[in-house]
């Protein structure tokens, strides 16, 4: 099994700016690779995909270190400046650091909605997709028409939904978060991560039928063979322990058949960020 989408941090050396509020308060703590270990040892997990939290090359250097030092870690998602006019110089020079198999911004956060499709970062993306990473999607739904129009763009620039999109579970809403997934899984070189959806729920209510109407969509829109497990942990610990998300995966995923859920839980991952069968990179990236 393989989990593509957690993440590390230590608010005693970095901020965090997205973990401000007291709602955070359970996570505000560091997690470690040991930490890692424990939880991912206990699911049967036997690699991760290690994804950026701040927009720091430092953090990603920090990262592509750690990887190398610990087996279960197979290939980071980091950080890059889209904007820089030497971005191809500076992946180049993280991927001789360690496993790089993607870059992440953390779109969401972007007040303009169509930040993607700006031409400087369409320009960044292409080096990219050049450079033979994927790019990570984290974006809100009304974000989802320019991330559709980007994977139109840059049909070789291999794109991963984080988080479906993050639906509004929690208040029970559809539209415009379906409509958009559903135009945005039209694009074939997307996938979409089964990851982050106990937190877009209700933290201390939340149960498996909640979610899967929103499972379900994803499911008929992308297709198993374009889905990619995530813990998104230790995020996730807001909601649920790591072991009720990966229980909550499975039973979202029963109707699937074994091939079909051998995919989402290990083979697309691998096949999406260039991962080979002992879960290391391969010479894809």
């Amino acid at each position: 099994m393989i989990d593509a989408h957690h993440h590390l941090w230590d608010p005693s050396r970095r901020k965090y700016p997205w973990m401000a509020g007291a709602a955070l308060d359970p996570i505000r703590r560091p997690y470690t690779v040991d930490d890692l270990r424990a939880v991912t040892a206990a699911a049967g997990v036997h690699a991760t995909v290690l994804v950026q939290t701040v927009s720091s090359p430092e953090e990603t250097e920090e990262f592509l270190a750690t990887a190398k030092a610990e087996p279960v870690i197979a290939g980071v998602v980091g950080w890059v400046d889209l904007r820089a006019p030497d971005v191809a110089d500076r992946l180049a020079a993280l991927r001789a650091q360690g496993p790089l198999v993607g870059i992440r911004h953390q779109v969401e956060t972007e007040p303009d909605d169509d930040w993607l499709l700006r031409p400087e970062i369409v320009a960044g993306l292409s080096t990219v997709a050049s450079a033979g990473l994927a790019f990570d999607l984290l974006v809100r739904p009304p974000q989802l028409p320019a991330a559709s129009e980007l994977a139109l763009r840059l049909p070789e620039l291999r794109l991963v939904l984080d988080h479906a999109a993050k639906p509004p579970i929690a208040a029970g809403e559809w539209e415009p978060w379906a409509s958009g997934v559903t135009a945005l899984a039209g694009r074939e070189n997307v996938v979409c991560k089964l990851s982050g959806l106990v937190t877009e729920a209700d933290w201390t209510g939340w149960e498996v039928a909640h979610l899967r109407r929103y499972v379900d969509h994803v499911l008929d829109a992308f297709g198993p063979e374009r889905l990619l497990f995530g813990s998104d942990w230790p995020v996730c610990e807001l909601a649920a322990s790591y072991e009720l998300v990966l229980d909550a995966a499975i039973a979202l995923t029963g109707g699937l058949s074994d091939a079909e859920r051998l995919g989402v839980f290990e083979h697309n991952a691998r096949r999406v960020y260039g991962l080979d069968a002992s879960g290391e990179t391969s010479s894809r990236g």
